[in-house]
């Protein structure tokens, strides 16, 4: 799917899904600038697309804070040009303990990361669709924790499913000036995160409730948000894909082979 010319914004751009996209998208003809708080990492992959072909810029950003955001979206639109895409893919998730366990400031600043970030950013760029007329599209990275619960996640699995309801509710405002906004709600997906975070007991149950038999790889993922940005997807707004193997389709477990 071509995307030659289009400016592109990716948060989280450092590593993992968010890393994923933005070499897709520079693939397929986007000048992408990624984002990220780890700066020399992301100052590396950037590099590496350059030298693959692409186009890439790598500026720090902390998407949790309403200024430096601004002074981002604004740098990129002087400096690059108008933006046509966003991606919110910066996220984290401080699981472990059930919520009378978890403490205020783990659960706020889960949300301020994965909930506010998006907010934050999506007012950021759809503000500057509007006044330059631009017909983007806006794409959240959510999860199959908005619509599964997980005891041990009481903060990651509110802030995505409030990231549902902020793409919906973002979807209806930005309809009139033809932007689109939708959101991808991957399942088990190998990540620098999930890989820190999991041991071969957790894996082997989340893949009790996955029909595929496996983990997506990020690059699929990718995939779907290079649907979402693209005019294959022109009449879709207001959704979340969910890429997540047969997950929610799955009543009980995966049936284990006689």
């Amino acid at each position: 799917m071509s995307l030659d010319g289009k400016v592109a914004i990716v948060t989280g751009a450092a590593g993992g899904i968010g890393l994923a996209i933005a070499r897709r998208y520079a693939r397929d003809g986007a000048r992408v600038v990624m984002t990220d708080l780890q700066a020399e990492r992301g100052e590396q992959e950037a590099l590496a697309i350059r030298t693959a072909g692409g186009w890439a810029r790598f500026m720090a950003c902390d998407t949790a804070d309403e200024a430096t955001v601004e002074t981002l979206v604004e740098t990129v639109e002087t400096e690059v040009g108008p933006i046509d895409l966003a991606v919110c893919s910066a996220g984290i998730s401080k699981g472990g303990q059930p919520f009378y366990d978890t403490t205020l400031e783990d659960f706020t600043k889960v949300l301020s990361v994965n909930l506010v970030g998006p907010f934050i950013v999506g007012k950021a760029v759809a503000r500057r669709m509007i006044a330059s007329g631009v017909k983007g599209a806006i794409i959240h990275i959510s999860s199959v924790g908005a619509v599964l619960g997980v005891e041990t996640s009481p903060a990651y699995c509110t802030s995505k499913g409030g990231l549902s309801m902020l793409t919906k509710v973002m979807a209806l405002a930005m309809a009139r000036h033809g932007v689109r906004v939708n959101a991808i709600g991957p399942g088990p997906t190998w990540s620098p995160m999930t890989e820190a975070a999991l041991d071969q007991p957790a894996i082997d149950m989340m893949l009790s409730r996955t029909p595929l038999g496996r983990f997506a790889e990020a690059d699929e993922v990718a995939g779907v948000a290079a649907f979402l940005a693209s005019e294959d997807s022109s009449y879709i707004t207001g959704q979340t894909l969910y890429a997540d193997g047969g997950r929610l389709a799955l009543n009980y477990v995966v049936s284990k082979p006689a």
